[in-house]
């Protein structure tokens, strides 16, 4: 590390190792060593990451589609989805490759699909990252670390917390049936736009563009506007996009710079029929959109228009008073 940081810089020096000991933790950047090219391996390498994180490691990754043979594209594709939706994400084996195109075409749409998903989410991952590394709760987390009064979530182990908001619950098998569980509240499908509402257990069938990504109720998450690349200005054209907000609750979303400093930070609180926004932010270009939402009674602060995602509002102003049709 100190190596590393000698060339690159204060700041830019990472390690990314498979092994440590008490210490490792505080060069955060892991992985679960040489999993094999099975379902049952992907599931072990999430039941590892887990474990690890309760250990004090705050960011834990895996080898895309297994290290050790070669996976049908059934498994490959599973895996991308899971993968994509890990801290960190590489493509990685030892005697074969794992660019999609070596498995078919459906691959390839796979991780293009999965990619550019993670990328518009950077805003959100690299704030949770930050948040990781002031607070050392990992980033990939166990459920009962988020919802520690639930006995349900106690010994749960395959699904997990993406940062404080994001539920992920990869599909570990070919034909797509996958058995999860939800907390109290009411969640929603990032993908579909279906609530869930929770406690219950769930069963599905996903195909493979497709698993299980569930907004906690009472989020507000900022999506970005680039698809190509992770590393981007990310209050530029961010869309804040609030899920389920309670009667008398707050969300709260942080979009962060490059650097790690803030670029904007966004307030939502809902009193009876009335949802106020607040952004700060003076270099932030931001719209709101107001998931599964059918329509609004009225707009201050800006201009609403019905979407299939819900209402999409445009602002003239850093603080919007909406009025909810109840």
């Amino acid at each position: 590390f100190e190596l590393l940081q000698e060339v690159r810089g204060t700041g830019e020096a990472v390690v990314f190792a498979r092994s440590a000991t008490t210490g490792g933790q505080r060069f955060p950047v892991h992985w679960g060593g040489d999993n094999r090219s099975s379902f049952e391996s992907m599931a072990e390498s999430l039941r590892g990451g887990l474990s690890l994180g309760l250990s004090g490691f705050g960011f834990w990754s895996h080898d895309i589609g297994g290290f050790e043979g070669l996976p049908p594209a059934a498994l490959y594709k599973r895996w991308v989805a899971f993968g994509l939706l890990s801290s960190h994400s590489r493509l990685h084996a030892m005697s074969s490759y794992r660019v999609p195109w070596t498995f078919d075409e459906e691959s390839v749409a796979v991780l293009r699909h999965f990619a550019q998903l993670k990328c518009r989410l950077m805003p959100y991952l690299f704030a949770q990252a930050l948040l990781t590394v002031q607070t050392g709760v990992p980033m990939m987390r166990a459920m009962f670390l988020e919802f520690p009064d639930d006995p349900a979530c106690e010994t749960l182990e395959r699904q997990y917390m993406l940062g404080e908001r994001l539920l992920v619950a990869p599909v570990f098998s070919a034909a797509g049936e996958v058995s999860y569980y939800v907390p109290a509240g009411t969640w929603t499908q990032l993908l579909s736009g279906e609530v869930i509402v929770g406690p219950r257990w769930v069963r599905e069938i996903h195909d493979f563009m497709s698993l299980p990504l569930l907004v906690r109720p009472n989020s507000l998450i900022p999506f970005g506007g680039v698809t190509s690349r992770p590393d981007y200005e990310y209050a530029e054209n961010v869309r804040l996009v609030l899920y389920a907000l309670d009667d008398g609750a707050a969300a709260e979303a942080l979009v962060p710079t490059l650097q790690g400093g803030l670029a904007l930070r966004a307030c939502a609180r809902r009193e009876g029929e009335r949802i106020t926004l607040r952004v700060e932010g003076a270099q932030a270009s931001w719209d709101l959109l107001l998931a599964g939402m059918k329509d609004v009674a009225a707009v201050e602060g800006g201009i609403a228009a019905v979407v299939d995602q819900g209402v999409l509002i445009t602002p003239v102003a850093n603080e919007l008073r909406i009025t909810l049709l109840l």
